[in-house]
């Protein structure tokens, strides 16, 4: 298991890098003068480099690299077969439950259990393993874009508009049009088919490292940005319905994603890609969400660092029960 050294020294190293960063930018004296609070105005100015420009260019240098033959379409389907199966058992958690929530509770949920976060975390997970790689990287982009990033901002914002109490311009419009300006918004699908119609255009050497270099500082900016966002989760008041909700995340659905790729046929690198992504921690995307819909968003900042804790633990688990 000598590998996951190779995996554990960078994404731990870059999350703490982060938290270190994060607590050193909130010591008092670095705060005089300032409007907002510098831990909460860098992790933002970050997160929107990322958005706009980090992950879409690093996108563009890996989907160069990566194999996008055979049946890498099975990813997205697979996506949206993991997003049905962790919401419906999620759904069905909640009618089991003795518990009473309310409704931005259970919309909270309901997002936390559904949507991973297979962008800023699963994208270096799986570059980072060497047994995956670059090689297999298509298979997580596929997974993102084409399932990830429609089920939170299209289903999400179904699931949104229902159990949510926000009374903005946003919440006047049907969701089929929430999901569309949404959508228009995500730079990364634009960057996936700058990506793709790049792939047979030769770079000069010089270019290809230069990009090379930048794509890889991205991913570590990443999970340096994870770090400073993980630092500052102040709600753990909800931990029981957030372990709730993490077990379908981190567990079951992934689990049964594994057992239907195997039984269809589906074995090695792509199966093990398919699994990590499915079994990504909550995604950041759902606190986005929790504010735009005026879902309850202490349950799911919770659920995002309850379940960003715990990848640690279930990542050996499916590097063993699904091996390459």
């Amino acid at each position: 298991m000598g590998f996951l050294a190779q995996i554990y020294l960078p994404l731990c190293g870059g999350v703490l890098l982060g938290i270190v960063a994060s607590f050193l930018l909130s010591l008092p004296r670095r705060q005089q003068g300032l409007n907002r609070p510098l831990q909460h105005q860098v992790p933002a100015y970050l997160g929107q480099f990322l958005f706009w420009v980090g992950v879409p260019g690093s996108l563009i240098h890996f989907l160069r690299q990566a194999d996008l033959s055979g049946g890498v379409w099975v990813a997205p389907l697979m996506a949206w077969v993991t997003f049905v199966i962790a919401l419906g058992l999620a759904w069905l958690w909640l009618q089991l439950s003795a518990q009473s929530r309310s409704a931005p509770a259970k919309g909270a949920f309901l997002l936390s259990a559904m949507v991973g976060n297979t962008g800023y975390i699963g994208y270096p997970v799986i570059l980072l393993l060497p047994q995956l790689g670059t090689t297999y990287f298509g298979w997580a982009v596929f997974y993102d874009l084409l399932g990830t990033v429609f089920a939170a901002y299209g289903l999400g914002a179904m699931i949104g508009t229902y159990y949510g109490a926000s009374q903005s311009a946003m919440r006047s419009r049907a969701p089929w049009q929430q999901s569309v300006i949404a959508l228009a918004k995500t730079p990364t699908i634009p960057a996936f088919l700058f990506g793709l119609a790049l792939r047979p255009v030769a770079f000069p050497v010089w270019l290809d490292r230069g990009l090379q270099g930048f794509a890889w500082s991205m991913v570590i900016l990443s999970l340096v940005l994870m770090g400073m966002q993980l630092q500052q989760l102040r709600s753990w008041r909800q931990v029981p319905p957030a372990l709730q909700a993490t077990v379908i995340r981190l567990a079951i659905a992934p689990a049964l994603v594994g057992v239907l790729l195997t039984l269809v046929g589906i074995t090695g690198a792509p199966r093990l890609v398919i699994v990590l992504q499915a079994g990504m921690p909550s995604a950041f995307a759902t606190l986005v969400l929790a504010e735009t819909f005026k879902l309850d968003r202490d349950l799911a900042v919770t659920c995002v660092g309850v379940s960003s804790a715990l990848l640690l633990l279930t990542l050996p688990l499916w590097l063993w029960w699904f091996p390459v």
